[in-house]
């Protein structure tokens, strides 16, 4: 330690005399910083969305879109007939028809309250407070829990009595998810409590599942804020899902649209798509963008260590004759290497101190221009350290150069 302490004097006067080097170098390393530990953040956020469980039983699932023609058909029965025939069909274990499925991106979101009180509180206030949330909910026929895989933690599956018909009723039960019943009654058991969607209207909770994922993903908050209600669907347009074992997804993909053609051919159909296509093709954005984060950050790095690099460089050749006369007055190759390390890490850690700063400030715009959650402070330590080695790594091959000079070597070449 009194040896670097030592060092330090003549270090910093050299700094002194190149100030405006060792500035750029120093604001180069506080914009990497800031940038790369803010990347980092993002990067690993997308990727736990990524990577976030559905909640159902997505390698058994086929989904089919339908879209009837017919203005005057009775949906409703046309879409019972469409599902017992698909339940026929070799292979297929069960069959629903839904409105919607996790990650389809056809959100149905209503305002959710755990009572009347609280919901008109809600609506005076325009605004979700209290014990109230925006909820995803989920329409569909019988068979909709047992064809999704849903696992039931508490309660029963639906009646059939239960089913209403029409988008203007709203049936008096529903299914939510653990996610949604710890959030609307935090301190007790939400089974057989009655929540309001609308004030005349209350429903009461006969089963909760574990957490199922909303179509959309809202954030990094109440992505599991779902709700299943006993509702056929009556729109022209549905989606019919379906259970198969692994060995017979292909014989079912070949012959689910012939099935459904040959019930009624005045429709368009979609193609019979796995699950696990539905989910690629929602995440397909954000896996574009961790690519591209991921390089934009490696190409900061990269930036930063060439920087330290070519100053580096730079100094050592502005100093062969400082060198070879502190290797005349007996200095080791340790004392110039340690010297150029020294001299490094003080220009990172002036750098490394305003892009903790500079990080902070572009976390909190983020938050509130895109809904990016606060960055965490250990990002900011890592980032530090991460730094501080690039940058040593970075002066190394220079240093050793210099500490390699022999003094006569060193002075001829000035």
């Amino acid at each position: 330690m009194r040896i670097i302490k030592l060092e330090l004097q003549p270090i910093l006067v050299a700094l002194r005399r190149h100030k405006l080097i060792a500035s750029l170098l120093a604001i180069l390393v506080a914009f990497t910083c800031a940038v790369v530990c803010n990347v980092a953040f993002m990067i690993q956020q997308r990727v736990m969305s990524t990577q976030l469980s559905s909640g159902i039983a997505e390698h058994q699932l086929i989904a089919i879109q339908s879209v009837t023609l017919d203005p005057s058909a009775n949906q409703v029965v046309r879409h019972q007939e469409d599902v017992s025939a698909l339940r026929t069909i070799s292979g297929i274990e069960s069959a629903a028809a839904v409105d919607t499925l996790p990650l389809d991106e056809n959100d149905n979101a209503q305002g959710t309250c755990a009572s009347e009180q609280a919901l008109l509180r809600a609506a005076q206030a325009q605004a979700i407070v209290g014990n109230c949330a925006q909820v995803s909910v989920y329409d569909g026929s019988p068979g909709m829990v047992k064809t999704l895989g849903l696992h039931l933690l508490a309660g029963r599956d639906f009646h059939l009595d239960e089913f209403v018909s029409g988008s203007q009723l709203d049936p008096p039960v529903a299914i939510i998810t653990r996610a949604l019943a710890k959030k609307l009654y935090p301190n007790g058991d939400a089974l057989g409590e009655t929540l309001y969607t609308d004030p005349d209207k209350p429903i009461r909770i006969v089963g909760i599942v574990d957490n199922v994922l909303r179509p959309s993903l809202h954030g990094s908050h109440g992505n599991y804020d779902s709700m299943f209600w006993p509702q056929y669907p009556d729109q022209s347009v549905v989606t019919y899902v379906i259970s198969v074992a692994t060995q017979n997804r292909a014989w079912v993909l070949k012959r689910v649209s012939t099935a459904l053609y040959q019930l009624d051919a005045n429709r368009i159909l979609g193609r019979p798509r796995a699950f696990a296509q539905v989910r690629a093709s929602y995440f397909q954005n954000d896996e574009s963008m961790i690519g591209l984060l991921v390089c934009s950050a490696l190409g900061l790095l990269l930036v930063s260590a060439l920087g330290i690099t070519g100053l580096s460089n730079f100094w050592v050749q502005q100093r062969m004759r400082t060198v070879g006369i502190r290797r005349a007055l007996g200095a080791t190759r340790m004392d110039i290497l340690r010297y150029f390390q020294i001299e490094n890490f003080i220009i990172v850690s002036f750098g490394v101190v305003f892009g903790i700063l500079m990080g902070i400030g572009l976390n909190l715009l983020l938050m509130v221009h895109f809904e990016v959650s606060k960055l965490p402070l250990w990002y900011l330590a890592l980032g530090a350290v991460a730094l501080w080695i690039l940058g040593q790594l970075a002066a190394l091959a220079p240093a050793l150069r210099a500490s390699k000079l022999s003094p006569v070597a060193a002075t001829r070449n000035i």
